[in-house]
């Protein structure tokens, strides 16, 4: 668990508003979080307002009086066995970074930003933050906001900055967003400088106490981009384990296993902490969700090998919901129950392919869009049950790639000669990829090249790229990646294309442009909305051996199309098709609904395969009275009741499933499972 007081106050708060936090209770707090069955507490100490203990640094919160919740928390905590972690927020603009304006990032014009600049010397004031709390026999930190910010303008230009830029790189710094390579250079040097910062707490903090853990909330996974100072891998491995959020609100339901996956595959070998809230909405609110909505998350990100966080936020003077812990409590014993199943080696047969240099350089200022290639590939697998993983381009070795049967490069703009030689060399050594949109069409800097970096591999050259994004696709009958899609019939597949002339690969199907109304050909109307097909370009792929692998590269972009708003199931279906042509026998086929997600483990020397199986199925939704016609995601009140077949190479020695209600019937080598609860776990036991 991790309490703290309503972030409805951040940044505006009244000192002299003595409601503030009254009644946050330090004591209270741990005697509530050790009945629900937590194992560790994180309680606030600081956040960007004010300190919740006696801080000679920081202004405290003026409801507290004398009291000390730190203290309070820490002593409980010891009488019952239960760890205290001390939350502590580097960056917000309240208080304590009024009172200093020396330490604040400054635009280009000198501009106050309202954010503290990592190179400015606040360290040393957070290094006497931490001192202060690690005084009271905390068991470590969870430090937030280690950021750089969240949009524009990019970067800090105070004196200190400029002094190390021009130390660093014998040039003043851009004067903004150049995307040339002065900016290249000040993308690096925010990377580093955040990269500087988490290392010298952290081993300051060790120095102090080397039993005292240090996890920092990480921001380099989507929807965060070049903006926060964080690369995937780079700022991953900062900490003794790494953690990060997720949540319907911000990152969509879809990714909550995703982001879990993305966080162990930028930091191999640590352990992941993901962060949950209570309430409906966001963390900040003091709504709480229905139990199977909670059990829903929670044990998706179990599943996943994670470990989670669920964020409580108290009312305005600090008091706790007994409603929410008692719901909290249920949730706990829930997944406590089914401890055993959890933290096994994931089986994943494809692995999505990350490009953290065509995130800063491809999508730019923009990410959102490019993001939409990763996310609609892991979408199109999810759907398909096909256990899936992450490989991101800062540690995407050989060794790693040669670990999946299919690599999937989502749209992979820049490939640097190295990441073209690790990929030909796992496709000639077995391996199978898939190509989607403008992949390997790009510079270092992103700028558009004619041709592409992997040629060789696609069998084809590129000769133009499409200026549309509503393309389409036709296959003819019994085409190889057409199982599932009508024959013979145009479809929308949104999303970046290119035409491929073919050298030594197969042309599959065809590549159609849209067609334009003359309104639009004369600029007098957009394009935004997409029109019928007109006549083919290309074709629609290409699939090429190459060494004892193939390669299947689209001219189209079906992972794009499945995360856009025209997300037809018939482009999902190309991806997963082009998967199974190139791994027709996987360990595990897994059917099931499409709102069933399906996560598959194993203990090897055991011969022990586990499916987990976690059903999201919200009810409909009302639309906002904003922002039409965006909806947002309903809460999930009841247990869904779902059938599934699993197939095997072989018949099973025995299967199992853990909930009571779930009837298991296994026939040779397929075994059928009817549940009827939010999660189920069946384990198979091989021959």
């Amino acid at each position: 668990m991790e309490v703290g007081p309503t972030g409805a106050q951040f940044g505006h708060s009244d000192p002299a508003d003595t409601r503030y936090a009254a009644r946050f209770d330090g004591k209270e707090i741990v005697r509530r979080c050790a009945a629900a069955g937590s194992d560790y507490v994180v309680v606030w100490a600081r956040d960007g307002d004010y300190a919740y203990y006696d801080s000679a640094v920081l202004p405290k919160a003026p409801g507290l009086g004398r009291r000390d919740v730190l203290r309070e928390a820490v002593e409980e905590g010891r009488r019952r066995g239960l760890p205290v972690i001390a939350y502590c927020v580097v960056q917000q603009g309240g208080h304590f970074l009024r009172q200093h304006p020396e330490l604040e990032m400054r635009d280009a014009q000198n501009r106050p930003l309202g954010r503290f600049c990592l190179n400015s010397g606040y360290l040393e004031w957070m290094k006497r933050i931490t001192a202060e709390q690690l005084a009271y026999g905390i068991a470590g930190f969870h430090i937030d906001m280690l950021d750089q910010g969240f949009g524009p303008p990019y970067g800090c230009w105070c004196g200190t900055c400029q002094r190390l830029f021009q130390a660093e790189h014998g040039r003043p710094l851009p004067g903004g967003a150049t995307w040339d390579e002065d900016w290249d250079r000040m993308l690096q040097f925010r990377y580093d400088t955040s990269a500087r910062f988490m290392r010298a707490l952290r081993g300051h903090i060790r120095r102090l106490d080397p039993r005292a853990t240090v996890d920092f909330n990480y921001h380099g996974n989507p929807s965060f981009s070049f903006e926060t100072g964080q690369r995937p891998v780079q700022h991953a491995g900062q900490g003794d384990f790494i953690t990060g959020e997720t949540g319907a609100w911000g990152f969509s339901a879809l990714t909550v296993g995703l982001n879990a996956r993305f966080y162990r595959a930028a930091a191999p070998g640590q352990r992941v902490q993901v962060a949950m809230q209570r309430g409906v909405r966001m963390y900040h609110d003091q709504t709480t969700r229905p139990l199977a909505d909670l059990r829903w998350e929670l044990l998706t990100l179990l599943s996943h090998g994670a470990f989670a966080t669920l964020v409580d936020k108290t009312g305005l003077d600090g008091s706790l919901d007994p409603a929410a812990y008692d719901r909290i409590g249920r949730l706990f014993r829930d997944a406590h129950a089914r401890r055993s199943h959890f933290g096994h080696a994931p089986v994943e047969e494809a692995a999505l392919y990350f490009s953290s240099r065509t995130r800063d350089w491809v999508g730019r200022d923009r990410p959102g869009e490019w993001f939409r290639s990763f996310l609609g590939a892991h979408k199109a697998l999810a759907y398909a049950h096909i256990p899936w993983g992450v490989l991101l381009d800062e540690n995407a070795s050989l060794e790693r790639l040669r670990r999946h049967r299919v690599v999937v490069l989502c749209n992979a703009g820049i490939l640097t000669p190295g990441e073209v030689e690790r990929l030909t060399r796992y496709v000639e050594g077995g391996g199978g990829l898939i190509v989607t949109g403008w992949t390997g069409l790009h510079g270092a800097r992103g700028e558009p090249q004619s041709g592409s970096a992997i040629s060789r591999l696609i069998g084809g050259e590129a000769q133009a790229r499409l200026d549309s994004l509503d393309n389409w696709v036709r296959l003819p009958a019994g085409a190889v990646l057409s199982p599932g899609i009508r024959p013979s019939w145009p479809f929308l597949v949104k999303g970046p294309a290119v035409v491929y002339r073919p050298t030594t690969a197969v042309p599959v199907g065809e590549l159609m442009r849209p067609h334009r109304t003359t309104r639009q050909k004369e600029g007098k109307e957009g394009t935004e909305w997409p029109m019928s097909p007109d006549s083919p370009a290309g074709p629609a792929a290409l699939i090429n051996r190459v060494g004892r692998g193939r390669v299947v590269a689209f001219a189209c972009s079906p992972d794009y199309a499945a995360a856009s708003e025209h997300h037809i199931v018939e482009a999902r279906r190309l991806l997963v098709n082009a998967v199974r042509l190139l791994d027709p026998d996987p360990r595990v086929r897994i059917e099931a609904p499409a709102f069933v997600e399906a996560v598959v483990t194993e203990q090897p020397a055991a011969r022990i395969l586990r499916v987990h199986l976690v059903a999201y199925a919200p009810p409909a939704q009302t639309m906002p009275a904003a922002n039409r016609p965006y909806v947002l995601p309903a809460l999930m009140e009841d247990r869904p009741l779902f059938r599934v077949r699993l197939t095997l190479p072989a018949a099973p020695r025995s299967v199992e499933a853990f909930c009571r209600s779930t009837v298991v019937r296994c026939r040779g080598r397929t075994v059928e499972v009817l549940v009827a609860d939010v999660h189920e776990v069946v384990v198979l036991r091989l021959a």
